[in-house]
C-alpha cells in the first residue's frame, strides 16, 4: 500500500512540475489545497490563490524546470517531498536562472486525490 502511495506522490510532482512549467491554472488548481501556506525563495508566504494569480496573469513563466534528487518520505495521510530543481524563466519580465530545493507537502483525505498544504522554496549553494 505504501508502494502504491508513494508512487501516486511521484506522478503528482511530475504533474505539478509540468504545469508549473506550461502554466496551467487548471492543474494547479486542483493539486494545490485551498489551504495552501507555501514561502518562496525570499520569505514571502503565499496562498493559493496569489500562486495561481501569478501564473494566470503571467508574472511567471518557467522555461525550465529540471527535477533531481527526490526523496519522499510517506506517512499515513501524508508525504513530504524534497526535489532539487533546475530553473529558468522570467519573473515581472526579468529572466531568472536558480538552483532550487523544494518542500512539498502532499495530504491526502479519505476519498479524496493528494494535495499540496505546505511548502518552501531554498536555494541551492554549487
Amino acid at each position: 500500500m505504501q508502494a502504491q502511495a508513494e508512487a501516486q506522490i511521484i506522478e503528482a510532482e511530475e504533474r505539478l512540475r509540468t504545469a508549473m512549467l506550461h502554466s496551467d491554472v487548471g492543474v494547479l488548481d486542483e493539486l494545490i489545497s485551498p489551504d495552501l501556506l507555501f514561502t518562496t525563495h525570499q520569505g514571502q508566504l503565499i496562498s493559493k490563490q496569489e500562486d495561481l494569480q501569478t501564473h494566470r496573469s503571467g508574472a511567471i513563466r518557467f522555461h525550465e524546470l529540471s527535477a533531481s534528487e527526490m526523496q519522499v518520505c510517506m506517512h499515513d495521510s501524508f508525504a513530504i517531498v524534497s526535489v532539487r530543481m533546475k530553473t529558468a524563466g522570467q519573473y515581472l519580465g526579468s529572466e531568472f536562472s536558480q538552483l532550487l530545493r523544494y518542500t512539498r507537502v502532499w495530504h491526502k483525505q479519505p476519498s479524496s486525490q493528494w494535495r499540496v498544504v505546505g511548502g518552501h522554496i531554498s536555494a541551492v549553494q554549487e
